[in-house]
Parts: structure tokens; C-alpha cells; sequence
């Protein structure tokens, strides 16, 4: 059998709209004609949707938590996706949702069908339900996957949310600048041109800049996508792409932020990897890809090497003298003790912290920094426009 989606008048001429499972279009019809609804338009699901469609991951969010509390309450694992489809607003991760459907009352496993859709559900989340799928502890997995969902986007609209008016006043920065440059400073300076007053260096410096605004623009956007153009082209080898990411590692400030990032949302998922029942060596293999950071991911591809061959994987982790040593100690302890779920979620929780810690003086930091900026900035084109009329002052005094 198929899905099909419909479009349909009911008895009092309204217009419905929903989904049938049919081994043809015919039958389609005939089913929803059943329903007493008059079709309209019936179309097989799949013409709708391709394995590149896309989803915003608040919808992938709810449609998870959807997916546990009724998994959690025994409903079979059908009747919970035709639920959902039937209740999320995205057409397309209904439409797919309806598919993966028909794929489980065929039989094929639910992480195995949702493969099939790379761009909604990613390696992570496919590997842990069809861990799940496997251990018949579906419910769980799905409920710890929403938590971590929901967690992910909770600090992604922070995040946002922070940034939004420090954002909004460095573009109106920007904009004011360029207009008194470009606009103000040209007709005030020019009086004094045409008096023939001879310019301070401020003022002639700043002129400069005005008169050359746009070309400066023009050249700093060439610049900024010739340097983009060549960075790729350097990373598109690997050697040199792993030689490029551990030096932005080594940024100060930066590379230190983006070492917490990378290190807890990889900690975060081996979490709940391990904590589904999957082996270290396969949870190793699938949280690397996580990882944004090529340098970082190819460490964990190495250590996971060496729980193959039987080997102390943290001496590899040790070696590369990257990741945190709170992360490499809590790690060898859980290691030891056979207590590694425990210990990633601690690590999980410490640099969550500590990432929170770090962003939240930055953003505090940087508003003010933006105003002084800005405030600078424009103090000097004052000064620009008022030296000249100190000047011819003094001299008229003079």
C-alpha cells in the first residue's frame, strides 16, 4: 500500500484536505468517496517530496516530542505516525512522515526508512532509533532524542535572541557612518575648500575616506570573496583542510569558544548514543560526524580505530592535546570505571556552563563595544567638520 494525499468536499461543500492509505489511485478515490467526501485532487505522496527536501528543525522538534509522548502512552508505532502527520503543519514532514508509515506496515525498519530522508533526519538520529527500533526501547529513545532536540534549539533562539539588537546596531552603524561620510562630511569640508583654508590632517584623511567610499566598500567585498575562493581552494585537500582547522583552534578567544562548542555537542550525543545500548566504537563513528571542526572530527575517527584494535582510546585523545582537560579526565575515569554514559553527560553539563558563561560576557561585552565604536567614529567626523572652523577662527582673530 501506498499514501496518498487528498483534496475533498464534504457534503456542506467545505473543502478537506488529508491523507489515505491505498494500493492505487483508484482505490484512493473510492475510499475517500466512502468517507462521503467528493475528491477533488488525490496525488501519491512520494510525487510530492524528494529525498532533498528540507525542514526546519522546530518542526523536527515537535514532530519528536509528538512521537515519544504517544510512543510512551503504547500507541503502535503506525497509528503514532499517521497522528503526527496528520497533526504537524509542514506538508512536507507530513507527506514523509505518511511515507516512512507505509514503509513500517511493510516491514522495514523505522531508522532504515528514515534513512532515506538525510536532509530531516540526520546520521545521529537514524542511528539512535534504529538502536532503538532494535532494543524495543522506542519510547525512550525518542523522548531522550526530544530533550536533546529541544535543548539545541533552546540555545539556538538564546542565541538569536541575544544577538538581535547588537546586530541591528552595528548595521545602523554602519549605515549612518557611510551616510556622513558620503553625504554630510563632503558638504560641510567643501565650504572650507573653496575659501581656499588649508585642511587639517584629520579632516583631509577622513575627506579621503569619503571621497573614496564605495571603492572601499567594492574592494573590501572583492577582497573578503577572493579570500573565501582561496580558502576553499586550499582546503579542498584534506591534509591542508586539517592543517586550516586546527590552526582556527589555535585563535585566541575564538578557537577556545569553538573547542567548548564542538567538544559538548559531541559529549552530548555519544550521551545518548551510549545510552541507547550502542557500542563505543559505533557511537564514536557516528557522533564524529557532529563535528563541524575537520581536525577535531579526525581525532575521534583515530581514537575510534583504537577501540578497535582493543587499544586505550583515550591515550589517543591524550595526544592530540586539543580537547579540554576536564573532558580527557572525567572521560579516562568513565573509561575506567565502565561509567562512560554517566561521564559524557557530565561533561555535557560542565561545558554547557561554561559555554553559557563564556557567550553571555560576550554578548554583554559587545553592545558597548559597539557604541563606543560607533560613538568614535563619529566624534572624529565632528572633529573633521569643526578643526577647519577652529582654524579660520583663529586666523579671522588672528
Amino acid at each position: 500500500m501506498a499514501a496518498y494525499s487528498y483534496t475533498a468536499f464534504d457534503n456542506k461543500g467545505l473543502k478537506k484536505k488529508g491523507y489515505i492509505s491505498a494500493n492505487s489511485e483508484r482505490e484512493a478515490r473510492k475510499l475517500i468517496k466512502d468517507l462521503n467526501l467528493t475528491p477533488l485532487e488525490v496525488l501519491h505522496s512520494n510525487a510530492k517530496i524528494n529525498n532533498k527536501v528540507r525542514v526546519k528543525n522546530k518542526d523536527i522538534v515537535i514532530m519528536t516530542r509528538q512521537l515519544s509522548t504517544l510512543l510512551d502512552a503504547s500507541t503502535s508505532i503506525d497509528d503514532s505516525l499517521k497522528i503526527t502527520a496528520d497533526q504537524v503543519n509542514n506538508k512536507n514532514l507530513s507527506n514523509v512522515l505518511y511515507n516512512i508509515r507505509e514503509d513500517i506496515i511493510q516491514g522495514k525498519r523505522l531508522g532504515n526508512s528514515m534513512k532515506s530522508y538525510p536532509t530531516i533526519f540526520n546520521k545521529t538520529y537514524t542511528s539512535l532509533v534504529s538502536a532503538g527500533d532494535s532494543s524495543g526501547n522506542l519510547d525512550n529513545i525518542f523522548d531522550n532524542l526530544a530533550d536533546y532536540l529541544e535543548q539545541s534549539e533552546e540555545i539556538k533562539q538564546k542565541v538569536f535572541s541575544a544577538l538581535t539588537y547588537p546586530v541591528i546596531l552595528v548595521s545602523f552603524s554602519i549605515l549612518v557612518i557611510v551616510a556622513l561620510l558620503a553625504f554630510v562630511l563632503p558638504q560641510v569640508v567643501g565650504q572650507f575648500i573653496k575659501s581656499g583654508t588649508e585642511l587639517p590632517v584629520l579632516t583631509q584623511i577622513l575627506l579621503f575616506l569619503s571621497n573614496n567610499i564605495f571603492l572601499i566598500l567594492f574592494s573590501t567585498i572583492v577582497i573578503s570573496a577572493a579570500g573565501y575562493f582561496l580558502y576553499k581552494r586550499y582546503t579542498s585537500s584534506k591534509k591542508n583542510l586539517l592543517v586550516a582547522h586546527k590552526k582556527i583552534l589555535s585563535i585566541p578567544l575564538v578557537g577556545n569558544f569553538l573547542l567548548l562548542t564542538e567538544t559538548e555537542r559531541f559529549a552530548s550525543t555519544m550521551t545518548l548514543l551510549l545510552e541507547s545500548g550502542m557500542n563505543l566504537d559505533v557511537a564514536l563513528e557516528e557522533s564524529s560526524e557532529v563535528f563541524n571542526n575537520a581536525y577535531l572530527k579526525e581525532q575521534i575517527k583515530i581514537a575510534r580505530e583504537e577501540v578497535i584494535e582493543g587499544k586505550d582510546f583515550i591515550n589517543t585523545l591524550m595526544k592530540s592535546k586539543i580537547f579540554p582537560d576536564i573532558f580527557i579526565q572525567l572521560i579516562a575515569s568513565g573509561y575506567k570505571s565502565g561509567k562512560l554514559p554517566k561521564m559524557f553527560k557530565k561533561v555535557s553539563a560542565f561545558l554547557k556552563n561554561e559555554i553559557d558563561s563564556k557567550r553571555s560576557i560576550f554578548l554583554s561585552l559587545l553592545e558597548p563595544v559597539v557604541i563606543i565604536f560607533m560613538g568614535g567614529f563619529i566624534m572624529l567626523i565632528v572633529l573633521a567638520i569643526l578643526l577647519p572652523i577652529m582654524q579660520m577662527n583663529t586666523l579671522s582673530l588672528g
